[in-house]
């Protein structure tokens, strides 16, 4: 049984009027900045001021296996999960330059891979299983481990929380996990799977025939309610339900939430059926290249801030929409109003 999420609904009335009143004084013409003027009503609701801040952002990138790439549905080897891992740890990868441009602190958790990783000081071992069971002919984890992730996708961020974190972005690193998303999509959004499943990391159009035919035939064998609940035991990877227990306890600390691609939105889009204020949180970084992301995106009314053809994952998206963001706040706390810089109010 998933447990109830204790969630705000941040729109205050009161408040929004005047952190409304506070942007629209600002030295410009009214919603001259525009988006930056959305997303600073947002952070200040969310934090519950008219100057809101951003402290020691964080990127988690959860990684783990799963059961169904034994069907040849990517393009890339299982192996790879546990080298990039290591790429990681070793600031190789394209989320390490991206984390050091912009002042992001790297969390490396190991969910389930399969692989015994060395010990290493910058790798968080909650790894709940050597990678997920294959979902053509079962769940791909039992109850107990679902809950598991979430349970350890919410004991991250709170360590986070705890250092001062206000603002979070959440990758994720598993082979296999774009068809997991897939039918995560399809089974909440009654989207059909064909609109649903893309290339991956490379698939040629054999290839995503292939992969949409094998999706086909586990979806045909889930014979259960769609509920979350469901869905996720049924298909899901375990950095899929960490991000998703992770995205929901961060909503709960009144946390803001960089949404990344394809997967993560999906992950979003399983932690809004759970509890729908966690969509309040999130700000969707970029629309990503992956055939689904834009149907997922269309489906939650998202509004994306970058289109820049990204698929890496890794929290490369939600990391590079960061400066404008923090645009967002320096607008709302360094801009004089009409009164404080006396110039004729002109609108």
């Amino acid at each position: 049984m998933i447990r109830s999420y204790n969630i705000s609904d941040p729109h205050e009335a009161q408040l929004q009027t005047a952190l409304l009143n506070k942007i629209d004084n600002l030295t410009k013409p009214k919603g001259s900045l525009g988006r930056l003027e959305e997303i600073a009503l947002q952070i200040g609701l969310i934090q519950g001021t008219l100057s809101p801040t951003l402290n020691r952002p964080h990127n988690i990138i959860f990684a783990a296996d799963h059961g169904i790439v034994e069907e040849k549905v990517s393009k890339s080897p299982k192996e790879i999960t546990w080298q990039q891992m290591s790429n990681f740890t070793h600031g190789g990868a394209g989320i390490s330059f991206l984390c050091r441009q912009h002042g992001f602190e790297l969390v490396l958790v190991d969910a389930g891979i399969d692989y015994d990783m060395p010990r290493h000081p910058a790798i968080i071992d909650l790894k709940v299983n050597k990678g997920t069971r294959n979902y053509l002919k079962g769940d791909a984890m039992t109850t107990e481990e679902m809950e598991l992730c979430l349970e350890r996708g919410a004991l991250v961020v709170d360590k986070l929380n705890a250092r001062g974190c206000n603002v979070l972005s959440i990758g994720e690193m598993g082979i296999g996990n774009t068809s997991a998303s897939s039918l995560w999509m399809s089974c909440l959004t009654e989207i059909p799977l064909v609109q649903c499943v893309g290339a991956g990391s490379g698939l040629n159009t054999e290839e995503v025939r292939h992969k949409y035919e094998v999706l086909q035939r586990a979806l045909d064998n889930f014979t259960l309610p769609r509920s979350a609940e469901n869905v996720m035991r049924r298909f899901g990877g375990y950095e899929m339900v960490m991000t998703v227990g992770a995205m929901l306890r961060a909503a709960e600390l009144r946390m803001i939430l960089l949404i990344d691609g394809f997967i993560m939105t999906n992950c979003l889009l399983m932690a809004s059926k759970i509890n729908p204020l966690v969509k309040s949180y999130a700000i969707y970084g970029h629309q990503g290249d992956e055939v689904g992301h834009k149907l997922i995106l269309d489906y939650l009314k998202a509004r994306p801030l970058l289109h820049l053809d990204l698929r890496l994952g890794e929290g490369s998206g939600s990391v590079c929409c960061y400066p404008i963001v923090d645009s967002a706040c320096r607008m709302i706390n360094e801009m004089e109003t009409f009164a404080q810089a006396s110039i004729t109010k002109y609108f």
